[in-house]
């Protein structure tokens, strides 16, 4: 017997499937963008890095003051780069946080439904069995009454 709530239930479903997958696209895409701002900022910070210790080395065989000069501006530069490079790691990471939160709800609101849906159907299951054994015995009390 079929039951006509799981019917009903298999759109509301698909709908939730749809939206949970859309959701994990979306937590794959945020991981990746807080994958690649990581990265600008560990490349930014080595480019810095190797700037300071050529100038150590050139430092050692004397600058002259507009050399001197134009280091600390970009290394100024370079400074104000890294910390907007770590506000947009930190907005990534607050965005990943955000769709794994959606993600986790998406998931358990399928999870809710696959459960209400297996409910339904067990109900059906155990409603056809009930009336199937209802039949079965009115067949078995017949034949006894018919018998001579």
């Amino acid at each position: 017997m079929s039951d006509n709530r799981v019917k009903r239930m298999a759109p509301v479903l698909d709908l939730a499937l749809e939206e949970e997958k859309k959701a994990a696209r979306t937590l794959g895409e945020c991981q990746q963008q807080l994958d690649e701002a990581g990265a600008r900022l560990r490349d930014l910070e080595h480019y810095a890095g190797e700037y300071e210790k050529g100038w150590a080395q050139r430092g050692g065989q004397g600058v002259g003051r507009e050399w001197l000069i134009n280091y600390q501006r970009f290394m100024s530069q370079m400074q104000t780069a890294i910390e907007q490079q770590q506000q947009t790691l930190d907005w990534h990471r607050q965005s990943l946080e955000r769709a794994r939160d959606n993600w986790r709800q998406r998931y358990q609101r399928v999870e809710a439904l696959r459960k209400l849906i297996e409910r339904y159907q067990e109900e059906a299951r155990a409603r056809a069995d009930k009336q199937e054994q209802k039949l079965l015995d009115e067949l078995t009390q017949r034949a006894f009454a018919n018998r001579p």
